[in-house]
């Protein structure tokens, strides 16, 4: 299985977050297939203990994207642990052009190995995933997806394109299900960054998003269903989902879709408003911005720690629609 080995401190670490000091410490993570990824380790020099969170990102998002909150978190008590995902960031080779790559990797082989790190670094410990967009979604992947202890997820869902917000839905399809596979099939990889539209992303990881179904296993060939169906239904860890209203992505409907999937979790699905934080938007990525700190962040801690739902009052009732993951169909 997947074994990780730490490196040296990363200079450029924070030292001190109020009155309690961090220590980023830069990781390299073996994934089963022999790739290896690079991360940071964020964790209190004192008083840690409270367990271990792995963060896993959106789509053609960095790792860094996500450090203030690791440092939030590891200021708590938290061991947090940050990656890129293979093709992305740090764990980028050196020619993406023609990489396979896909989405169902970053699930199956990356988390994966995040997970076994984690466990070897702390077998007994809590262990609590954040999952931002398909990071949410990916858990359900990995073999080790049952050793995880509780999942709060962002926005998380997979992109099939009906779901998106109606005001948006035709913007959408034109700009990632034909633009995305057009640039993608020319370049031998989606180059997102000189587009402006997120981080470049392997060829795989941006047609499996264009061409995504309704139901997720369709993409994949039909002997690999059953099993696959079967390594999301293993997980058993709590989730909570949580959706913002003018989230064009993870809109209520999308994030049902996936939690369907996880059949064998406790599954809350709430919706938050940008006025529950005093903003008059949020969308789909700007929780894990600094002014979140008081008000997102601090809620989180409640669910990472304890497992208590800092937003009782935001449950939906959002059962999923037929043909999702509770029966299961090709």
């Amino acid at each position: 299985m997947a074994i990780a080995a730490s490196g040296g401190r990363d200079p450029h670490r924070p030292l001190n977050i109020g009155t309690v000091e961090i220590a980023a410490d830069l990781v390299s993570l073996a994934c089963r297939d022999g790739y290896r990824l690079h991360g940071h380790l964020w964790r209190p020099l004192a008083d840690g203990g409270r367990g271990t969170v792995i963060v896993n990102p959106a789509t053609g998002v960095l790792a860094r994207y996500y450090h203030f909150y690791a440092r939030y978190l590891a200021s708590h008590g938290f061991a947090v642990l940050t990656y890129d995902y293979r093709g992305i960031g740090a764990s980028r080779p050196a020619r993406l052009r023609g990489a396979g790559f896909r989405w169902r990797d970053w699930g199956e082989y990356d988390f994966d190995a995040a997970v076994a790190w984690a466990r070897q670094r702390d077998p007994d410990g809590l262990l609590a995933v954040v999952g931002h967009s398909i990071g949410g979604f990916l858990p359900g992947f990995a073999v080790n997806g049952s050793r995880v202890d509780r999942l709060l997820t962002v926005g998380a869902q997979y992109a099939y394109w009906r779901d998106y917000a109606p005001a948006r839905r035709l913007a959408l399809l034109l700009k990632w299900h034909v633009a995305m596979p057009a640039f993608t099939a020319m370049c031998g990889y989606f180059p997102g960054r000189r587009l402006g539209w997120l981080e470049d992303l392997p060829a795989g990881v941006a047609f499996e998003w264009s061409f995504r179904r309704a139901r997720m296993e369709a993409s994949y060939p039909p002997f690999e269903r059953e099993a696959i169906l079967a390594r999301f239904a293993a997980v058993r860890a709590p989730i909570l989902a949580v959706g913002l209203s003018d989230d064009e992505f993870g809109t209520v409907p999308a994030i049902s879709r996936g939690l369907g999937y996880y059949r064998g979790s406790p599954r809350h699905q709430v919706l938050l408003r940008p006025s529950d934080f005093g903003a008059q938007s949020i969308g789909h990525f700007n929780l894990f911005h600094t002014r979140h700190r008081e008000g997102f962040w601090a809620a989180t801690l409640r669910w990472l720690a304890d497992g208590s739902n800092p937003w009782p009052e935001a449950v939906i009732s959002a059962p999923p629609a037929p043909g999702h993951g509770e029966h299961p169909s090709s």
